[in-house]
């Protein structure tokens, strides 16, 4: 009875301890940077698993950061967004260090040098890059499979690499074969992946593939290494996730059931956003949408694995416009712009008590992305999910004091931002602020009314005091930066996703100053 009676108390206690531990990780407040990959400094023309990455960690813990957000990590092709990828399950080879594969007796420091677009350290030159990148890649792997021999190289390729990036890298070398055409445009046969045309492909086109299963094999080593120290030094990676995957993708290809094409493999409606008061048109994203009914029915199997991978990529997934679980826009293929299509049904809340049930936790660790106009039912489902979401500053001062995303109407289970990738800088946003939001800007901040000129730290103050219990401030903004300085403007190409940290441009004054605020707002949460 004793034996019994103690056992009882032993289990009692130990419930009450993991209750008390999950109300102190509720309560922690926490602050990090955004800074993408690509955005770090480097020798060779863009950022990458190099030591700076390792050196922007240790200026993390130095400011007293707990998090470092991401954004998406895939290989990137027209247009160089991480939003469109070529596969859900592969890494950009652009982040490869070359310096360590020169370590490793892969390339010589001259042949590193090769790579440098040589166009000066602060924007990325994609064109250039592209062209150089890969011939110094392939003297790479040409040793490395010299090396290990074919036999065994492909044996570790197959231990270490998930059969979706086998998928990929066919896919990548496919894609060479037929001159970079989308594989809707490739030969009939091996389009609708016939078994005959894919193994008479798979032998022709051997060394190839091999190729790019190096490449992600080296990306899979260096991520993992860094992700390690990181970790090590209390930092956690915040990574992101498109909802949709690329229409000219190996996902697409090599798994067509997952979505609405018909029997040429061709999409019957796509993704995008309605007409509203920015966009008369509405935004053709263009990525095929998923056969949700399909999906249900192999218990959201790829999903699962989708979000397996990126639990081992990332400490913490972003999900990106998560409304589109609950209700996607549809838009009927062959339309120039999105005016005519309509809205349908998600698989809501059923898949994400899969994913649950599935890695075995009651607290996924996802972000939701649940920005923009939100009806009932999405609310309802975040609600239902448990995921924190997003708070922007940069869309809060609205002159009719009515945003949800002022600072007196955050809940704790938020992250607030300064703005994310696709916003202005703070300081391009203060300097083309309607002068009506300006002014109820003002008051809202400095208790008076009145006008005048606001302070990239006014705003990164009120995000920092938030309840919210994370807080992420992208790097441009600590740092001051004008609209030279933004990542992206949506619906436009040619200028995104170029922009780069300098060399000590984080400062050790900069650093204290942001560890300070940490303190002062109760988010400096590291140890040691």
């Amino acid at each position: 009875m004793l034996y019994f009676l103690l056992k009882e108390i032993c289990r009692g206690m130990r419930v009450r301890a993991v209750q008390i531990a999950e109300k102190e990780d509720q309560s922690m407040r926490e602050c990090g940077m955004l800074l993408p990959i690509a955005s770090l400094p480097s020798p060779y023309g863009i950022g990458a698993f190099s030591k700076e990455a390792y050196a922007f960690v240790d200026t993390l813990r130095e400011a007293g950061q707990r998090y470092w957000q991401i954004l998406p990590l895939g290989p990137t092709g027209y247009g160089d967004s991480p939003y469109q990828s070529f596969s859900a399950f592969a890494g950009n080879p652009y982040f490869i260090d070359l310096d360590t594969l020169a370590e490793e007796g892969l390339l010589t420091k001259e042949e590193c040098r090769e790579a440098d677009p040589g166009m000066g350290p602060r924007y990325i030159e994609y064109a250039i890059l592209y062209e150089r990148r890969f011939p110094v890649l392939r003297k790479a792997f040409g040793r490395w499979l010299e090396k290990l021999g074919r036999e065994k190289a492909e044996e570790l390729l197959q231990e270490r690499l998930l059969k979706e990036t086998w998928e990929y890298c066919f896919y990548m070398a496919l894609k060479d074969h037929f001159q970079d055409e989308p594989w809707t445009r490739w030969e009939e046969d091996i389009k609708l992946s016939r078994p005959q045309a894919m193994e008479r492909y798979r032998k022709l086109l051997w060394e190839e593939i091999i190729f790019y299963g190096f490449q992600q094999l080296k990306f899979q080593e260096q991520w993992k290494a860094l992700k390690d120290y990181a970790n090590e030094q209390q930092i956690k990676i915040i990574g992101d996730i498109p909802i949709y995957v690329a229409a000219d993708g190996a996902d697409a290809w090599a798994h067509p059931e997952l979505f609405q094409f018909d029997e040429e493999n061709l999409p019957s409606a796509v993704a995008g956003c309605p007409p509203d008061y920015f966009s008369e048109t509405g935004q053709l994203w263009g990525n095929p949408l998923y056969r949700w009914d399909y999906h249900e029915k192999t218990g959201f199997a790829w999903w699962l694995e989708r979000m397996a991978y990126c639990f081992r990529l990332y400490d913490v997934v972003r999900v990106d416009h998560f409304r589109g679980f609950d209700e996607y826009y549809s838009i009927p293929y062959g339309h120039e712009t999105a005016v005519h299509g309509h809205w349908e049904k998600g698989p809501g809340i059923k898949l994400f008590q899969k994913m649950g049930a599935h890695f075995k936790t009651r607290k996924l660790p996802i972000i939701a992305e649940d920005l923009g106009l939100l009806t009932p039912s999405v609310t309802e489902l975040l609600k239902d999910t448990g995921f924190p979401g997003m708070k922007v500053l940069a869309f809060a001062f609205d002159h009719n004091g009515q945003s949800a995303y002022l600072p007196h109407n955050h809940v704790e289970n938020c992250v607030i931002y300064t703005g994310t990738h696709d916003n202005d800088t703070l300081a391009g946003w203060l300097k083309t602020m309607p002068k009506a939001d300006r002014r109820f800007a003002w008051e809202y901040i400095k208790g008076e009314t009145g006008e005048g000129p606001l302070d990239t730290w006014d705003i990164i103050r009120l995000a920092l005091a938030s309840v919210a219990a994370l807080a992420v401030i992208p790097v441009q903004d600590y740092l001051g930066l004008g609209s030279e300085a933004r990542l992206n403007e949506p619906s436009t190409l040619g200028d995104n996703w170029k922009w780069r940290l300098l060399p000590g441009e984080l400062d050790e004054t900069l650093c204290r100053k942001i560890r300070r605020m940490a303190q002062l707002y109760g988010r400096n949460g590291l140890t040691g």
